[in-house]
């Protein structure tokens, strides 16, 4: 039995967070990038995570969301956060767009 991915139930321990800076930088190898955001989570025990979107055709600009998940109880106090992500294999044909709950930034990557 296959279903289709976006009519399945929404998690209740997922949601997506806002950053404060996202930047693209070059790699260690030619041609590669590495993005990295950074911000505050509201939980100090939330996991920040960059999770690209799926698509079926390389889109313009790549979605890539800023994802907090909880496990368990959620101490409610602020905490500093910075992640990273390779761009290898998740850039669209322009570049990326970095999509937090309430912001967006776009980066043209060559």
């Amino acid at each position: 039995m296959t279903e289709d991915f976006a009519q399945l139930p929404q998690a209740a321990s997922v949601r997506l967070i806002d950053f404060e800076e996202a930047r693209v930088v070059p790699g260690i190898v030619p041609e590669t990038f590495i993005l990295i955001v950074s911000g505050t989570k509201p939980y100090l025990t939330m996991k920040v995570s960059l999770s690209p979107l799926v698509y079926i055709r390389q889109p313009e600009y790549w979605g890539i969301e800023v994802i907090g998940s909880m496990n368990g109880v959620g101490l409610p106090a602020t905490a500093p956060y910075t992640e990273s992500l390779p761009l290898d294999g998740v850039l669209g044909t322009r570049g990326i767009e970095v999509i937090g709950a309430t912001n967006r930034k776009t980066f043209n990557v060559p």
